[in-house]
């Protein structure tokens, strides 16, 4: 079984309260973008796992496909598989890529072994590996508050609009990300603006850890300073970096000094 899990990015992200448990309550808008990592799911007589493409740090029975294996294995006793990974989706970017892996590990194993699980009831065990990894599990866009793992589906739509995703070929870990920021009330019913003309939400729609990390990586305002210098309608930063993205009316050319970074770019379906 071969599948293709898909990365996502973020319309408006605040970050409201911190929580007695450590974490922190947000709400942001989270929408599916095609850059996508190769997962591969094999029956196997132990329980294998391996990777390739980008380098994957900290230990490999860490990883959230392991977890999430491990937390069906718990709960319906399922054989033991071969899970390849093929990394493509950038870490620290972001983009959700290893929460999407865990989400389409467990929709695998559900299909491969016929378990009687909706996506619906695959949810509690997708809260159990990541604040955003239950998104993966509709791929359609979504308001996430509390931790981004309460969601609401939600009525936006930009099939048709180019996209392109720039990946400066640095991560920034979470724990960075939330150093800086102090968290506030979102303007209330901030959502409503997403329902407005696209040309609208640079004005209106913000990242709040843009004004935490922008000063300390300089060269991330840069890079959405040249994404609306190429004409994008809004441009920028997804989740807690460090990718940073620009939505577009029509397919445009790439700057040359981008070719050092890793970036994505395609007309979204």
């Amino acid at each position: 079984m071969i599948l293709f899990p898909n990365a996502k990015i973020n319309l408006g992200l605040y970050i409201t309260e911190k929580r007695t448990d450590g974490f922190h309550n947000l709400t942001s808008c989270f929408y599916p973008v095609p850059w996508s990592d190769i997962l591969e799911i094999t029956p196997s007589d132990i329980f294998e796992f391996s990777t390739s493409g980008l380098s994957i740090s900290g230990a490999l029975e860490t990883n959230l496909c392991c977890r999430a294996f491990m937390l069906l294995k718990e709960a319906y006793a399922i054989p033991s598989v071969h899970i390849h990974l093929h990394k493509v989706i950038p870490m620290g970017a972001g983009l959700g890529g290893g929460s999407s892996d865990a989400a389409y590990t467990l929709m695998g194993l559900r299909d491969l072994f016929q378990l009687p699980l909706s996506n619906e009831d695959l949810i509690p065990f997708a809260q159990k590996l990541g604040s955003d990894c239950a998104f993966f599990l509709t791929n359609q866009a979504q308001m996430g508050t509390e931790k981004g793992d309460v969601l609401q589906p939600f009525e936006l739509n930009l099939s048709g609009k180019f996209l392109i995703m720039i990946y400066p070929n640095f991560g920034i870990s979470t724990h960075e990300a939330y150093a800086g920021i102090k968290p506030k009330k979102a303007l209330k019913n901030w959502e409503k603006k997403l329902l407005k003309p696209i040309e609208t939400w640079k004005e209106t729609i913000s990242n709040d850890f843009e004004k935490s990390l922008f000063p300390s990586y300089p060269q991330l305002a840069e890079i959405k300073h040249e994404l609306y210098a190429l004409g994008a309608t809004y441009a920028a930063m997804s989740g807690s970096g460090s990718t940073i993205f620009g939505i577009f009316d029509e397919e445009v050319k790439q700057p040359e000094n981008w070719k050092a970074f890793q970036t994505w770019s395609g007309i979204l379906p």
